[in-house]
């Protein structure tokens, strides 16, 4: 990667990617690209353009204006905001994703896209599940991940565009608010842990899924896209993992910072039954043994830092 351009730039992975990108690779050499502007980090500090990833012309000229050898797809619509609407979410989704996929063809471009454990559904193995396994998603937010991730195979296959991808969990970050996710439950309890001493969550007890705190998944985007490509046999869709929780386990970690922490329940039946579908804890050995991939943070280590970083994040002034 020498010249990056990364869409949907400020939603939750992009805001931060992109800052760690550019102390990385230089500032310059990033162009962040959104469908409206913000007063963040991400989109004041360095190269910004605003882009709609489902107008493939102006997808197409903003890469090469640039002269971008790294397209760094993160724009689409989460989970439970994907349900809520699904022709949308296809649209965006899928014709984002195509419309990135044809300008990496193109302009030769390294290329990579994230998938999601919401890729998996009902009838897939629930514990330790592997990385070539049955997938039969339930939502359209799945349905768009498992096509996107025969998408980028193809257009690697077909025409040798460098496509790598990840199957994220869900991500725990400070950095930027939750944006219509199943799993941002783990990120709200942490805001309303300092700002109210109390959480009411949607996702029940007992739940489990797998998540990761945001450090861990930038690492290994980088890690994934600088691998030698000769030692990647599966290239796409990578499982990769760092815990595996439910709401209850959160709060008790929580708890040994801030023992008067309560936790309740109002559980949502959209994102419960999302939920369900999917995996309880996911076998990353495949990202391990290819690429090298190892999580840094456990529950117990993110926590503090989590907490911490939040306590200074909401002590500022807006």
């Amino acid at each position: 990667m020498k010249k990056i351009m990364i869409t949907g730039a400020l939603g939750q992975i992009g805001s931060e990617l992109t800052v760690k990108l550019r102390e990385i690779y230089g500032t310059a050499n990033v162009i962040a690209t959104d469908i409206r502007s913000n007063d963040s980090e991400a989109a004041q500090a360095g190269p910004f353009e605003i882009l709609d990833v489902t107008n493939a012309p102006a997808l197409a000229t903003t890469a090469n204006k640039h002269g971008v050898d790294t397209i760094i797809h993160m724009a689409a619509l989460l989970s439970a905001t994907a349900e809520a609407n699904p022709v949308f979410a296809w649209n965006l989704n899928m014709g984002g994703l195509m419309n990135a996929l044809e300008t990496a063809r193109e302009l030769d471009c390294q290329f990579f896209t994230p998938s999601s454990i919401g890729a998996f559904g009902p009838s897939t193995p629930k514990v330790a599940t592997p990385q070539d396994t049955i997938q039969r998603p339930t939502t359209m937010y799945g349905v768009n991940k498992v096509a996107g991730e025969l998408l980028a195979d193809y257009y690697f296959n077909r025409f040798g565009v460098d496509t790598r991808g990840l199957r994220f969990p869900g991500l725990i970050s400070y950095a930027a608010p939750p944006g219509g996710g199943t799993t941002d439950y783990a990120v709200e309890i942490f805001y309303e842990a300092i700002k109210n001493g109390h959480y009411s969550s949607y996702i029940g007890r007992g739940t489990y899924m797998d998540m990761m705190y945001m450090p861990d998944a930038l690492t290994a985007i980088i890690q994934l896209m600088e691998a030698d490509p000769a030692k990647l046999k599966h290239r796409n869709s990578f499982n990769v993992t760092a815990m595996s929780v439910d709401p209850e386990e959160i709060a008790q970690e929580i708890r040994k910072h801030q023992p008067d922490f309560q936790l309740s329940y109002n559980v949502d039946p959209v994102r419960q039954r999302i939920a369900e579908s999917w995996p309880n804890s996911i076998d990353a050995s495949a990202a391990e043994e290819e690429w090298g991939f190892k999580a840094q943070y456990s529950l117990s280590s993110m926590t503090p830092d989590m907490l911490q970083k939040l306590k200074q994040k909401l002590a500022q002034p807006n």
